[in-house]
């Protein structure tokens, strides 16, 4: 782990940075509920999340503060119906994805523009 001259962890560690992954199944089976869905998707496409399936959106936080800062958006917008897990996981982690189209794997992703400004 980096660290600073002091010995504490730096902003910049693996260990620090987070990524959070919001996974939901929400019902679709009136228009109130369609809406109430979308709205929630839009919501998440707002605070800065990226869709990684229809119903799997990923974010890239500088640490735990920031990561419970968005918690507690999600939390809010939630619809009244479905449910939604929210998943933290250091950028240790989730450099360990492997992601499949077919049966071919395609390249690691890397961490997006926005981790140089941290």
């Amino acid at each position: 782990m980096a660290a600073t001259a002091n010995g504490s962890p730096s902003a910049l560690s693996g260990y620090r940075i987070m990524w959070l992954v919001v996974m939901f199944d929400l019902p679709v089976g009136t228009k109130k509920q369609r809406k109430a869905a979308s709205s929630f998707r839009f919501k998440l496409l707002d605070l800065g999340f990226e869709m990684t399936q229809f119903s799997v959106y990923l974010r890239f936080c500088a640490g735990k503060e920031q990561a419970a800062v968005y918690e507690r958006k999600i939390e809010k917008a939630m619809p009244s119906a479905g449910k939604v897990h929210v998943l933290a996981i250091t950028d240790k982690q989730y450099e360990n994805i492997r992601t499949y189209r077919g049966r071919n794997r395609e390249q690691s992703p890397k961490n997006p523009e926005q981790y140089a400004l941290f």
